[in-house]
């Protein structure tokens, strides 16, 4: 038995989708979802092999939601999301139903889903259609992490710095240091350029909240900020520093 989900902020579209599931009884049905936040709880809790999933709902998108899951099932989006947006990730073997959509639509849709039956080729999917997905500009608004069991938004103005860790990246705010699975390049290609500057091979740095840069050893400086954190810049980095600086 294939389980699957529906997680879709409107009730009208999570009801169509119910209804055409029941022409498919070797897929259950184990849950439907308000938001990302049920989203992330009901995967973990089911587990499922297939989830209906809106790009555009309230607290976090379907996108973020998906970063979130450390090995996500395969999709099948529910979205009035642009449709020119949404062919690139046609490439990725996840396909989408574009509201309103009809039962045939649906039917092909859930075929093909059906039709692939290896698992590592739809994860290889979900991986790459999140990389297609960095590239729209409300994913550089706001950074989604999970920290002791809960999900938290943090808007990019808020953070101070990043730093590498690993295999992770360190996104250091006022109010604590929160890890991400990504890599420092990630953020260097998301994130404004002309608010944060990579500094050094191990940090990126947001430029409003240097207070002041002194010379350190060399070629190397020391970027000063408001929190007191002394930040490492590089030969290079204190050349892109200059640039955004305008100085």
């Amino acid at each position: 038995m294939i389980k699957t989900l529906i997680i879709d902020d409107e009730p009208l579209a999570r009801s169509i989708v119910t209804e055409y599931l029941q022409d498919f009884p070797q897929v259950q049905l184990v849950g439907e979802c308000n938001d990302g936040f049920e989203g992330v709880k009901a995967i973990q809790l089911h587990a499922p092999d297939l989830i209906f999933l809106d790009i555009q709902m309230p607290k976090i998108n379907g996108f973020e939601m998906l970063e979130l899951i450390e090995q996500p099932p395969a999709v099948i989006f529910t979205t009035a999301f642009d449709e020119y947006a949404l062919k690139a990730f046609e490439t990725h073997a996840v396909d989408y139903l574009l509201k309103p959509f009809s039962k045939d639509r649906f039917d092909k849709a859930l075929a093909k889903f059906l039709a692939e039956t290896a698992q590592p080729a739809r994860g290889a999917g979900v991986q790459a259609l999140l990389q297609s997905a960095n590239e729209l500009p409300a994913q550089s608004e706001r950074i989604v992490v999970r920290t002791g069991g809960k999900i938290r938004i943090i808007p990019v103005p808020q953070i101070l710095y990043l730093e590498a860790a690993d295999d992770y990246v360190k996104v250091v705010t006022a109010d604590g240091t929160f890890l991400k699975n990504k890599t420092m390049g990630y953020f260097e290609n998301t994130l404004p350029s002309t608010q944060f500057v990579r500094t050094h091979r191990s940090y990126l740095l947001n430029v409003q909240e240097i207070t002041r840069i002194d010379p350190y050893e060399k070629d190397a400086h020391l970027a000063i900020l408001r929190s007191g954190a002394r930040i490492p810049v590089s030969k290079t980095g204190y050349a892109r520093l200059k640039t955004v600086l305008g100085l």
